[in-house]
């Protein structure tokens, strides 16, 4: 069962793309995307965070904006690791799914504006 607290959520997806980068095969190419995704997936959180200290109505869109593009960032991250390590498939899309939900949550809200 996902978290409903929408910050208890992205710290878990942030957590969770952490967990799933330390269990990648060593390369260079899985350090370099990972350190992608460490980058974007905590961005998702942190933007989130700041929006909900908005100091008006322009700066919680800017940052849920910036927050989306974030989780399509950690997507895209994801989608690359998928496509390099095949044996860790079915970990990789269950943070990828997580991903696609948190952009869907945020476009929802953005629109909701």
């Amino acid at each position: 069962m996902k978290p409903y607290d929408l910050e208890e959520r992205t710290f878990e997806f942030a957590r969770d793309c952490r967990l799933l980068i330390s269990k990648l095969p060593k390369s260079i190419a899985n350090n370099e995307d990972g350190k992608q995704l460490v980058r974007s997936s905590g961005s998702v959180g942190a933007n989130y965070i700041e929006a909900n200290e908005k100091l008006g109505e322009k700066d919680f869109t800017f940052r849920l904006k910036i927050a989306r593009k974030e989780a399509k960032e950690s997507a895209y991250w994801l989608k690359l690791l998928k496509s390099t390590n095949s044996d860790m498939n079915k970990e990789i899309e269950d943070n990828l799914q997580e991903a696609q939900e948190l952009r869907r949550i945020l476009s929802a809200i953005i629109n909701k504006i």
